[in-house]
């Protein structure tokens, strides 16, 4: 049985939690496979808001397995609080929910590091979200990481041990003043891991090549975005993980080959949450409307996103990289009410017109290239068919099919997972 995918095209808060709520009776398995609590997943259903940052957000689906990947790193405190916030729905996660032996555990002196590079960058900030992502994974490739498996052996405290002191002595490298109570946070820590223990840890590539075999139906579900992948983002203002197709690979130790539909997700126009370059930017009242109407802050941290226009060259190479099959266009409805919209079709790179994303996006070296298309002003969110969509909508969306030559199969257009539109 193949595994389909579902992957954000642009740089994140695409939209993936909602659309992997909206696909969960259609499979047996829900399979995040990188990232952590970075990401910022929400689904609204019967009036409710729920965000998670961890658990695959088919948790909600009584009959789903939800299966967290080798390829995810988990900070055992915010998934304690996750799993806390479950409580009032009557979830049975202990049977829901399953953590690969091979992720990576963020410390808390994993924070520690991340707050103390940040803070020394000055004005070169990334933007990070502050969660120890990214000095976990350095210690994941740095073959000096600690596993969820390693709570099942004798001297995981040991080791534990070992590195926070190694983190402290790094901390303190950055000369940077930091104010932090290790002790405290190691309370909270070890709680956290013992409510942890409590979950079914599993070998996850064999648990999913014998689901395979069974003919179980597999969506494994990226976080992040693709232009925030560490090899094909926007670097050095990325992500610490693979947030591509191949990342699903690596993540979950699936086959290349065992892959099947690539669903790619992204917003009818371009948000982005931290520093890093953003071709289409918007610094007028255009981009404001966007991001009040839209509601655009992060999950996560809380920042509000910048906002602009659609930037179809970003789109057609996050297409090309993930060799994506379907396309599904979220937060229609927010474009409502504009007269005009632009479309990055093109950008001059370096005095050149180019129709690929180059090497460096920075504004000094790329401006980009509109072609301007009709508004409308109907208010979609109470649509549910693409017939009665307003007619500027519907050329807005022929002309995206037609240029990424991949069908739009969904569209959004309000944040319930009935607000969806199957074409």
């Amino acid at each position: 049985m193949a595994v389909d995918l579902l992957l954000g095209l642009q740089w994140g808060d695409e939209g993936k939690g909602k659309i992997v709520d909206v696909l969960t009776s259609n499979y047996n398995i829900i399979a995040r496979f990188q990232g952590g609590p970075n990401a910022g997943h929400t689904l609204v259903f019967n009036g409710m808001k729920h965000v998670l940052h961890t658990i695959p957000s088919g948790i909600f689906h009584e009959k789903a397995i939800n299966l967290v990947g080798n390829g995810v790193v988990i900070d055992p405190v915010i998934f304690k609080k996750e799993l806390e916030k479950l409580a009032p729905h009557n979830i049975d996660y202990k049977k829901a929910l399953v953590v690969s032996r091979k992720a990576h555990l963020i410390l808390p002196t994993h924070r520690l590091l991340d707050a103390a590079s940040e803070a020394s960058k000055g004005k070169a900030k990334i933007g990070s979200t502050l969660k120890g992502i990214g000095p976990t994974y350095m210690d994941k490739t740095g073959r000096n990481g600690i596993r969820v498996g390693d709570l099942e052996l004798d001297n995981w405290k040991e080791k534990y041990r070992l590195l926070a002191n190694k983190h402290e002595s790094m901390v303190s490298f950055y000369n940077v003043d930091l104010q932090y109570n290790l002790e405290e946070l190691e309370v909270e820590f070890f709680e956290a891991v013992d409510v942890l223990k409590t979950l079914k840890f599993i070998d996850s590539e064999e648990y999913l090549h014998q689901a395979q075999k069974d003919g179980k139906a597999i969506l494994a579900e990226g976080a992040q975005g693709s232009l925030l992948d560490i090899d094909f983002g926007t670097y050095p203002f990325v992500t610490s993980s693979n947030t591509t197709a191949a990342g699903a690979c690596t993540g979950l130790g699936i086959a290349p080959g065992s892959i099947g539909k690539v669903f790619g997700i992204f917003k009818a126009y371009t948000t982005r949450v931290g520093s890093g370059p953003f071709p289409t930017e918007l610094f007028d009242e255009d981009g404001e409307t966007m991001g009040r109407v839209g509601n655009e802050f992060g999950a996560t941290t809380g920042r509000s996103r910048r906002c602009g226009w659609l930037d179809l060259v970003a789109l057609r190479y996050a297409c090309q990289v993930n060799g994506v099959t379907q396309l599904m266009m979220m937060k229609a409805d927010v474009l409502s009410g504009f007269k005009s919209l632009k479309v990055c079709t093109a950008y001059r790179y370096r005095g050149e017109i180019i129709h690929h994303l180059p090497y460096n996006v920075e504004a000094k070296n790329v401006t980009p290239i509109y072609t301007d298309f009709e508004g409308w002003a109907e208010d979609l969110t109470e649509m549910n068919n693409d017939s009665i969509l307003p007619k500027p909508l519907n050329a807005y969306i022929d002309f995206l099919e037609k240029e990424l030559e991949i069908p739009i199969k969904v569209v959004s257009v309000g944040p319930d997972r009935k607000q969806t539109i199957f074409r």
